[in-house]
């Protein structure tokens, strides 16, 4: 998990600038947080939609580098889409949990056969308290060097 955290806080200056931390990062999911702090409110002093899709996007990265960190010295892993859904008001504290959707052996294999693969990390923002407020699909691909 260190190894993830000092890749992904160590690759993107943004992560660091919102402060999230990095709760657990393996190749099966991946729990980032966002702090609550005024500079990242919005209007109506919940978590600003930037923070969030930031604070989910990296959360995608930080999966993507757990399941895929070996094979960085042959491909660089690129976000090609992502959508989010704001279902409820965040407040507070914010985490958000990332899983593959593809398994990591296919995305591989792929690889491994030539290809570029692409494949969906779906991650699911919630409160403090549990409740969902938003949920987010990044699709990634593998562009080999």
């Amino acid at each position: 998990m260190e190894q993830v955290a000092a890749g992904l806080l160590g690759a993107v200056p943004f992560a660091r600038t919102l402060g999230l931390e990095i709760v657990e990062a393996t190749a099966e999911r991946a729990v980032l947080r966002l702090p609550d702090e005024g500079a990242h409110h919005n209007h109506v002093g919940a978590p600003h939609a930037g923070a969030l899709f930031t604070l989910g996007e990296s959360a995608s990265g930080a999966i993507v580098l757990g399941s895929f960190a070996g094979l960085l010295d042959r491909a660089t892993p690129l976000v090609v889409r992502a959508e989010i859904a704001y279902k409820k008001l965040a407040r507070g504290v914010v985490e958000a949990e990332a899983r593959l959707g593809r398994p990591a052996g296919e995305v591989v294999a792929e690889l491994d056969a030539g290809g570029r693969p692409e494949f969906p990390v779906h991650v699911a923002i919630h409160n403090h308290d549990g409740v969902t407020t938003a949920e987010m699909t990044v699709v990634w691909t593998l562009k080999p060097h």
